[in-house]
Formats: structure tokens, C-alpha cells, sequence
């Protein structure tokens, strides 16, 4: 619907603008700069830092351009001696308790408040007043915290309510003795770090790449997240081969997310110069023998002819962490050889849904500005922690309704919903024929042992909502009960009201290994039926590879994997290599190349056509990851046409084109679910327990294990005896007290600085 346009002259330029847009945005969007420290688009307003005055006509004094909506016929005015004057005024009195020390903070060349100062180049300083001087001490094994330089603009505070629903940092105290700090002095949250990433200056910092080095130096590159399936963009910053760090600043990257990313996107990058990578090609010459370092001439050679003996009775088992080129790469590896043995290790299996789709998929714009969204098993706010923050602003600032079917009270919905239907333990997927019939509501209530009307009240819901309608589940349902949610999902639709879908898949690219692997057999099929396998990442289940004949790994760590392999390939990271992820949204997204690959690695794309190629085979038409999305854009339907050159802008990401069906028969589906509800207990269990947060965010895997402070939030996030010290040199990787831990003195209190 298109909005009502209004005239405002700004600076004596007249310009039609949205009726009721912010004239902060407006000004700002037509080129005329308004500092502010407090204002942040799409937060609740503060109006506390007073740097975004303007003259409006017809005002007797200057106004705050954050707090004020356009009207028609406003004439303002951004520049003057008068806005000025007050301007600096402002400036003079966040600099009255401010450390002058831009050269050794981490935020300094990237601080606002150093930009802004800096523009004016001669704020005046008249308070001679000692300075109210704080020591720097850490709120977490993460979050740094140096309170003098804090302006309280209280960004920090609103992310943590709005996008988190944590409320774990707040401001403390009153006056010129407020601090920014949280309840105890130690923060029990998920540790997203958002509350650093929004900090205008260097009052909140990442702990784990602390005086490292300095922004100017750092190489930025914009690529994905590897690790949940929302794909956030987000900026690495390398040096010299090394990264140091990874942010997702709108000035570096202006992604779906913004500046949102999550603890593990944000701080899990330990793993990428890890001193464990493997580091060169080995072989094990023997069953039960041990893997030795060899030539990647040799162990391509070994694997080659190999799987030349199996022939086509070889087969490939994907990653659904690898790029959309290094799954496309190997199923092409299984399909050269006559084989149809290839499959990817996702424990959540996508065909249920994206094979019985009847609407289109949701973006995270949509849930943002949904009007209804129903979350139905699943816990975004651990494993997809950009939509659970999307279903939290939709909520906090738009008035959306939120509903969750769930086993248990999660966090989201205890926080956030207007409706839990509670169900019993083991009946969730049962609430799935609600989607076919009302007559099944009594005999799925009675069962699921949930409230009388609970299903009816949400059916109402639906039925009375003008505007998009989301609806939300994952793996925790049965193949069934998501196939029949995937396929009635249409008949919700009426006029005026639009149903879409939002998977919750598990891994940064499982909807991109989908689309990539029409005709894929399960991994214990083919684990079972190729007589020689070659394996791109890691397995759920790596027991399934033992006894097989011959096992290929291409992998970054020695892993329960390769364990079972003949020979190992060392891996490249996705900090290492060009390609594409799809996430959840069906957003294809660019992963781009910051470093050179570390040690020996490639590559996976590159590792499975080097073994092809010594086959006799060219399984790729052209040598590199742009060419091969060029042929995914000519061979797989949902991505038709597609070339890089189209992913550029990463602010407006493509949407593939998954095939919308209609009248899918689930017949056999619903009598399975039918069947599994009359088995069902009359008087089930309940599970009352809200799991604590970070339980799915904290947990050691492969790739976040090798960051250390990791180790600490997974093991209790234990508070140190003195915040002044960094906890990982108090605390052993267990979350064990060290034996002697270092101590901080009364002469250290009172001298900060010194150590």
C-alpha cells in the first residue's frame, strides 16, 4: 500500500516524504548529517543524548529531530550558529567525565563519539573538575567493560530487552554516578555481544579480541554466517592471514540483520586458525593403522583409485555446512560415476516440507512485520536467534500476536507469546491434524492435554488476522505432522490474509544442501549400500562408517569422523573460500574469501574435483566457485539464472524460487498421525522447565570448542573472584577455580591502569 506524501523543506530545499516518517531518517536519508548518540532506528526512543536538535518553524525552541514525525508543510533548519552552539554545547558535556585515551582504546577509528568531535575539531572543555574515574573490568568471559567512557545513550540496555529479552545489563545508580552494569556484575545472558556491537564508544568490548590490533589495519570482508540457518551477513576482519575478529557493523556490511549477530557468529571464530587444523593430506595405509602425513599427489592418487574400484557402488555423504559449490561438486562426483548413492548428514530432513510446500517462505522482513506468527515445536531463540529476534520486535514495537505450540515453555515464548498451548511430552506432532479438520480438535486436545479451547482460540486467531501470517516449525515434529502443516498451510489463506512458511532448520546451508541434492538417499542408505564413501565434513552419527571398505574425509580437525577414514583431506574454512549459503528464508547469500587458505588446505569444491579429475572425469565445467554457481544457476529449477553478480547487494538478498504446490494428497500422512493418536496415553506428562538460556547456543562442538572463553559459558559461566581480571586466566577450560588465580590489589583499585 502506497503511503501518503507530505512536503517538508529542510534547509530551504522542499521534499516529499512519507506522512509520519522520523525526521531524523528523513534528514539523514537526504543527505543532511544530524549527529546523535541515542537514537537507533527500529528501538524504542530515549531522546537523551541532545545531539540531533533542530530549528523547526513555529517552535519556540529547538527540538530533538528523533522524537519528531514529518508533517506537512514543517520547515526545518539542521544547520545554523544557533543548532550549532547547542550542538557542541552537548559534546562538551559527554567529554566532562570522558578519558581523552583514543589511542589505546579498542574503539578508537571507529568510535561516534570520536567522529563527531572530530568534526567540529575545536569543542571547548571548561570543566576542570576531576574526572569520575572507574577501573575497566569484565561483565563476562566476553563483554569488557570500561564504565568511564560510557555516555549513556542506553543502546545497550534497549537491544538487550528488544532483540534479546534478556533485560541482563541495565543502568545503575543516579546522576553523574549512573553506570552501566547488570545485576551482580556479571551477566548470566546468552552473550550475543550486540550490546558491544551497538555501544557507540568503547565502554562495552569484545573480550575475545581485546587489544589485539586496530580497525584501520584490519582488511574487511563481508560474507555469511556459518553457523545458524538465518545467514547473517557480518564483516571479517583479517590481518596479515590471521582474523581477528568478526562484526556486523552497517558501516562494513548493510545485511539482512543489521548490526544483530549471535554469540556464536560473533565470537565462535577460534576455530579458523586453530592450531589443531590439519594441516596436510594423510593416509592410513592399514586398517587399524595410524593416519600418516603424505603428498596431496599421493592421497588424491589413493583415493582415485579406490573409488575407480568401487565404481558405482562408491558414494558422497555432504556437509550441510558446506557452500551450495562444494555440495553441488560432490553430488555431480556420486552421478559421474554412475552412482546414486549421495546424501547430506542434516539430522533434519527438509524433503517433508519443501516437498508438500503450498505458500512461499518467509523472509525475516515478513516476520518482522507479520501480524500473526505461530511457532509450532523448535527454539529459535538458540539455533535461529535472528528470527527469534525478529518475533520479538514484531511483537514489542509493532503489536504483533504470537502463538507457540510447544512440549515445554521456552524462553520466546514465556516472554513474548499471547498464546502457549502446552502439549504433553511426545504428542506435538499429533496437533498437526488441527491443520485438516476441526473435527480432530477434542481427541488432539484431550491428548496433547492442553486447554479445551486452545486450538479453537487459535484458529480464531488466524481467522481474524488482516496480514501476513507466519507460521514456524522444525525437526522436532514427525515427517508426517510437517508435511501435512507444509501442505494445508494454503487453505489458512483468504483474502486480505497471506500464510507463508518459516523452516527451522538446523545448519547455516540445510535448505541450500536440499536444493542441491534432488534424488538424495538417506546417510545410513548410503552408508550402508557404497562399498567406498567420501565424506565432506563430519557426521551425526559416525558409527554408521564402520566396517565400510574405504572412507575418504575432507575435514578441518581430526574428528569421531576420520576416525573411521582411509584418508583425510584437509579442508578449507568458509573464511577461506568463495560460494553461496541458502538460508532459511530461501536467501542465497555470498560467502567470500578473507584469507588465503591455511597450511595445505582447499577448498572442498577444489578436493572433489582434484579426486574426479585423477578419475578420468571433469565433474565441473569450469575450474572455480563462480563458474559452478553459474551451472547450479543452469541446472537446479529454484535457482534458474542466477550468477554471483546478482548476490552482490547484500542489503536486499535474493529470494530462490522453491516449487509452490496445490492440492498435495497427505491421506497417508494424516492416517499415520490418526494412528499414532489413538496410541497415544490418555493422561501424558508434562514438562514444566524453561531450559536456561544458552543451553543449545553454549554447547561445545567442533568448531566452537576451539575458542576458549567458549569453555567457560559452556561449563556454568562461572563469576570470577575480581571482575578486573580477565576469567581466563582465573579459571581452567572446565570452569574450574585455578589454583592460583591472579589477584588484583587495593593499590590496583586505585591505580587502573597499572597490573
Amino acid at each position: 500500500m502506497a503511503t501518503e506524501q507530505i512536503k517538508v523543506t529542510i534547509n530551504g530545499q522542499e521534499h516529499e516524504v512519507d506522512k509520519g516518517a522520523r525526521l531524523i531518517d528523513v534528514c539523514r536519508e537526504k543527505g543532511y548529517g544530524i549527529p546523535s548518540f541515542c537514537y537507533y532506528k527500529d528501538l524504542e526512543l530515549q531522546a537523551s543524548c541532545r545531539m540531533c536538535l533542530v530549528r523547526i518553524d513555529k517552535m519556540p525552541k529547538l527540538q530533538t529531530s528523533c522524537t519528531i514525525t514529518c508533517t506537512d508543510g514543517m520547515v526545518v533548519t539542521t544547520q545554523s550558529e544557533e543548532v550549532e552552539k547547542a550542538q557542541r554545547a552537548m559534546g562538551e558535556f559527554l567529554l566532562a567525565n570522558h578519558p581523552l585515551d583514543c589511542p589505546v582504546c579498542d574503539r578508537g577509528g571507529e568510535c561516534e563519539l570520536q567522529e563527531v568531535i572530530f568534526d567540529w575539531g575545536d569543542v571547548e572543555e571548561r570543566f576542570r573538575e576531576r574526572k569520575n574515574i572507574q577501573p575497566e573490568k569484565y561483565l563476562s568471559p566476553i563483554v569488557a567493560n570500561d564504565p568511564q567512557r560510557c555516555i549513556l545513550c542506553k543502546r545497550c540496555t534497549r537491544v538487550c530487552s528488544e532483540w534479546m529479552g534478556e533485560d541482563a545489563i541495565e543502568a545503575g545508580n543516579r546522576g553523574v554516578n549512573t553506570v552501566i552494569g547488570t545485576y551482580g556484575g556479571w551477566l548470566g545472558c546468552s552473550e550475543c555481544g550486540n550490546c558491544i556491537e551497538v555501544c557507540p564508544t568503547g565502554t562495552l568490548l569484545d573480550g575475545v579480541y581485546r587489544h589485539e590490533t586496530r580497525p584501520w589495519e584490519l582488511d574487511q570482508t563481508t560474507s555469511t554466517d556459518i553457523y545458524s540457518s538465518d545467514g547473517m551477513q557480518l564483516s571479517i576482519g583479517a590481518r596479515g592471514g590471521k582474523v581477528h575478529r568478526i562484526v556486523a557493523r552497517d558501516r562494513y556490511v548493510n545485511g539482512l540483520n543489521g548490526e544483530f549477530l549471535d554469540v556464536k557468529a560473533r565470537f565462535g571464530h577460534g576455530f579458523i586458525d586453530h592450531p589443531d587444523r590439519i594441516k596436510t593430506p594423510m593416509i592410513r595405509y592399514s586398517k587399524g593403522g595410524k593416519l600418516i602425513p603424505a603428498t596431496w599427489d599421493a592421497a588424491i592418487k589413493f583415493a582415485a583409485d579406490k573409488f575407480k574400484e568401487a565404481g558405482k557402488n562408491m558414494g558422497v555423504i555432504a556437509s550441510p555446512r558446506l557452500t551450495n559449490e562444494a555440495v553441488f561438486a560432490l553430488k555431480n562426483f556420486a552421478t559421474a560415476a554412475g552412482s546414486e548413492n549421495y546424501a547430506v548428514s542434516d539430522a533434519h530432513d527438509l524433503s517433508p516440507i519443501f516437498d508438500n510446500l503450498s505458500v512461499p517462505l518467509a523472509t525475516h522482513n515478513d516476520i518482522r512485520y507479520a501480524k500473526l506468527i505461530i511457532q509450532i515445536g523448535g527454539e529459535p531463540e538458540e539455533e535461529q536467534t535472528f528470527t527469534a529476534k525478529q518475533v520479538r520486535q514484531a511483537v514489542h514495537n509493532d503489536g504483533a500476536t504470537f502463538a507457540v505450540v510447544h512440549e515445554f515453555p521456552t524462553n520466546l515464548a514465556r516472554q513474548t507469546s499471547a498464546l502457549f498451548i502446552h502439549a504433553n511430552t511426545g504428542s506435538l506432532s499429533a496437533f498437526a491434524l488441527a491443520a485438516v479438520d476441526p473435527k480432530y480438535d477434542a481427541a488432539i486436545t484431550a491428548k496433547m492435554g492442553a486447554g479445551a479451547n486452545s486450538i479453537a482460540q487459535l484458529r480464531q486467531l488466524i481467522f481474524d488476522t488482516q496480514g501476513d501470517v507466519v507460521i514456524m516449525f522444525g525437526g522436532d515434529l514427525s515427517a508426517e505432522a510437517q508435511m501435512i502443516l507444509a501442505a494445508n498451510a494454503a487453505s489458512l489463506g483468504a483474502e486480505g490474509r497471506r500464510v507463508l512458511l518459516h523452516p527451522l532448520a538446523r545448519h547455516n546451508n540445510s535448505v541450500g544442501a536440499f536444493d542441491m541434492t534432488a534424488g538424495r538417499k538417506s546417510v545410513s542408505v548410503v552408508a550402508k549400500d557404497a562399498s567406498a564413501i567420501l565424506v565432506a565434513g563430519s557426521l551425526q552419527d559416525p558409527k554408521l562408517l564402520a566396517g565400510n571398505n574405504f572412507v575418504a574425509v575432507q575435514e578441518l580437525f581430526l574428528t569421531e569422523t576420520t576416525d573411521h577414514a582411509d584418508v583425510v583431506f584437509p579442508a578449507s574454512s568458509f573464511a577461506e573460500v568463495d560460494g553461496t549459503f541458502t538460508n532459511n528464508a530461501g536467501n542465497v547469500q555470498r560467502v567470500r574469501k578473507a584469507i588465503d587458505p591455511l597450511h595445505q588446505s582447499k577448498p572442498d569444491w577444489m578436493i572433489t574435483s582434484l579426486i574426479a579429475r585423477e578419475m578420468g572425469s571433469e565433474i565441473v565445467k569450469e575450474f572455480s566457485a563462480s563458474g559452478i554457481f553459474r551451472e547450479i544457476g543452469d541446472t537446479v529449477p529454484a535457482y534458474s539464472g542466477l550468477r554471483y553478480p546478482a548476490l552482490r547487494d547484500e542489503s536486499d538478498p535474493v529470494q530462490v524460487q522453491h516449487e509452490i504446490r496445490t492440492a498435495v494428497d497427505v491421506s497417508t500422512a494424516t492416517a499415520v498421525i490418526e494412528k499414532s493418536l489413538e496410541t497415544m496415553p490418555d493422561e501424558g506428562t508434562k514438562n514444566f522447565e524453561t531450559p536456561r538460556i544458552g543451553h543449545k547456543l553454549h554447547r561445545l562442538t567442533t568448531m566452537t570448542s576451539k575458542t576458549p572463553q567458549f569453555h567457560l559459558l559452556a561449563n556454568g559461566n562461572p563469576k570470577p573472584a575480581n571482575l578486573l581480571v580477565s576469567p581466563l586466566e582465573q579459571f581452567n577450560l572446565d570452569g574450574t577455580q585455578r589454583e592460583e588465580a591472579v589477584a588484583v590489589g587495593v593499590g590496583d583499585r586505585s591505580n587502573p591502569g597499572g597490573r
